[in-house]
């Protein structure tokens, strides 16, 4: 049994939901909001909450610096812990942000007395230093590492949470201080990530390796269940951030209407007793649940697309269903894509320039035996938006005029590439596909490989190797156990920074560049547009190096996919998967069932 398995079995031994269905403590009958997720949380951790399935619950647990606006589009950033947005020194380098008064940690056996103490500025230092500590194992010290000054050297030192980080200090107990080693206009949304959120010395030293099931945080909610079925929430009851101010959350009064939101105004939030996240990996056994009540949302499997819609052109939902449920669409923050582990030199990188040379020539004629509209069609009903690199449309820098031939299928220019460079079906490798263990998934894998055999690479070149859950399946790619594997990407700030991170080389596994793509030229490019604030330079270089990517055909895609969302007419919410990710959460309530 995986560590995660036996730490989740442990803490559902442990945290017994008891007396889930009677009165609250306030003398309110319990409120119940039942949300529906395709994923399981490897860890509830904020240092290994790198994927939507573990931040959604991260951010209601904890706390983070800043948070977006709940109904503000385009995403707008707020201040969450910080009690305002930071002060930046007008060289950017120096950042001052000062907290909330009175925010505790809840209450729990990692404090004397078991009683929650006082969020200060040492607890933000803390937070973001333990994941350069290796027993931490972070997947998000990418975010900050380069950036902080002397943080290299305190890592080399041992990276001992008592001594001082020349850049990152309490300047008094509510006060952080960052000084930076060149300009970092991103580095408020990176605190606003799962991975930045804060958490207590007192409790990270105290539940060891247990700390990933034994959440002990400031946010609205706390854990009193968790299992690999669901995680069950309690409204945290010393959580106070005043009454939701719906303006400031960008709320439209006829963008919205229907939404039934108004009431909530001047209301103190969470309004929901107890929050229940469901884990359905399977999408036919997640809408099933939907439609017997079991569960208040869910984000439409795509096989069940034509069910709700009326038309795919424009789109729209049948009136059926818009009298019934609410109803959602929109494209998703991120995409799906293809992606080589560069490290292995059967297929990656390699020394000898020849055979690196017949190495792309491998890649790119397997990119174009892959038919994205094809599995646009099969698997997502035709809705998504093909397009070329990894800078999606909804960006500002997406280039409408960049060639889609990279994503466009051509199997004579594959089986050219391949002659070309003198592979045969002995002389190819053997390529370790993964996959979550669903039919789902192997049905893509059966795609893929018959588009794969059908320019000359035979199936038994590539292999596939399933895993139970999606944080195995995780593992193996930050472990660089697989050769080919499909993933998501989410954004997580609305700038293309954040999907062209997924190539620059110190970001390798585990880090985010999971494909261990290593160009310097790519890192030179990268780190000059980083310290850029917005504008036509860093639009021109985001431009370039996507253009790198697809030239050293380090992945085949890319697809957005269109997200449709249904939730019960007595819900009151707008649902965000995308940058908000878990956030809208503490905002839902529930009214009178129809």
């Amino acid at each position: 049994m995986s560590f995660a398995r036996a730490a989740c079995a442990a803490i559902a031994a442990m945290l017994i939901l008891a007396a889930c269905d009677q009165p609250g403590s306030d003398g309110r009958d319990r409120v119940v909001y039942r949300h529906a997720i395709d994923g399981m949380p490897a860890s509830l951790d904020p240092a290994h909450a790198a994927n939507v399935y573990s931040s959604t619950l991260v951010v209601n647990l904890y706390d983070t610096l800043f948070r977006y606006r709940y109904l503000s589009r385009p995403y707008e950033l707020a201040p969450n812990l910080a009690s305002g947005m930071p002060e930046v020194s007008e060289d950017g380098l120096t950042w001052t942000i000062r907290l909330r008064e009175n925010v505790r940690f809840a209450d729990d056996p990692a404090f004397p007395d078991n009683r929650g103490r006082e969020v200060t500025a040492s607890d933000v230092v803390y937070s973001l230093g333990r994941h350069f500590d290796p027993a931490t194992r972070s997947q998000g010290a990418w975010l900050w590492r380069g950036k902080i000054t002397g943080l290299e050297e305190w890592i080399d030192g041992g990276a001992d949470p008592d001594r001082r980080i020349p850049g990152l200090h309490a300047a008094d107990d509510m006060t952080v201080v960052i000084e930076l080693t060149e300009p970092y206009p991103q580095l408020a949304h990176t605190l606003a990530m799962a991975l930045s959120a804060i958490v207590p010395r007192e409790a990270v030293e105290h539940y060891g390796r247990e700390f990933g099931v034994r959440p002990v945080g400031s946010g609205p909610f706390l854990l009193k269940q968790f299992d690999e079925t669901r995680a069950v929430l309690k409204r945290n009851l010393d959580f106070d951030r005043g009454a939701l101010d719906l303006a400031a959350e960008g709320h439209d009064p006829q963008r919205h209407a229907e939404l039934g939101l108004g009431s909530l105004d001047g209301e103190a939030y969470p309004f929901i007793d107890r929050l229940e996240i469901h884990f359905i990996a399977e999408p036919t056994t997640r809408w099933n649940s939907f439609v017997a009540g079991e569960v208040d949302n869910v984000m439409v499997p795509p096989e069940q697309a034509d069910r709700v819609l009326d038309s795919h052109d424009p789109l729209r939902f049948s009136p059926e269903i818009e009298q019934r449920y609410h109803t959602l669409a929109e494209p998703e923050a991120g995409f799906v894509l293809y992606g080589f582990n560069m490290a292995n030199e059967d297929i990656g990188h390699h020394p000898d320039e020849q055979i690196d040379s017949a190495n792309r020539a491998l890649r790119c004629a397997m990119r174009q035996a892959f038919d994205w509209q094809e599995r646009n069609d099969t698997f997502y009903q035709g809705l998504g938006q093909v397009f070329p690199g990894v800078i999606p449309p909804f960006l500002d820098a997406f280039d409408p005029a960049l060639d889609a031939g990279s994503t466009a299928r051509d199997p004579q220019q594959a089986r050219s590439l391949l002659q070309a460079h003198e592979w045969t079906p002995e002389t190819l490798p053997q390529l370790t596909y993964g996959l979550e263990a669903s039919v789902h998934q192997r049905q893509m894998f059966e795609q893929f490989r018959a588009r794969m055999s059908a320019v000359g690479i035979p199936q038994d070149r590539l292999r596939s190797r399933s895993f139970a859950s999606f944080g195995d399946f995780s593992r193996a790619i930050a472990n660089r156990e697989l050769d080919l594997f499909l993933m998501g990407w989410t954004m997580a700030w609305p700038d293309a920074q954040y999907a062209l991170q997924l190539f620059y080389g110190p970001n390798a596994a585990p880090g985010a560049n999971s494909f261990n793509y290593d160009n310097p030229e790519f890192d030179r490019l990268f780190e000059r547009a980083a310290a850029l604030e917005e504008g036509e330079e860093r639009t021109a270089l985001y431009r370039q190096l996507n253009e790198m990517v697809i030239d050293d055909c380090v992945h085949i895609g890319s697809l957005s996919r269109t997200r449709l969302h249904l939730w019960h007419r007595h819900v009151r919410m707008l649902p965000d998967r995308e940058m908000l990710g878990g956030y809208f959460l503490r905002f839902v309530d529930i009214g009178a069932a129809p």
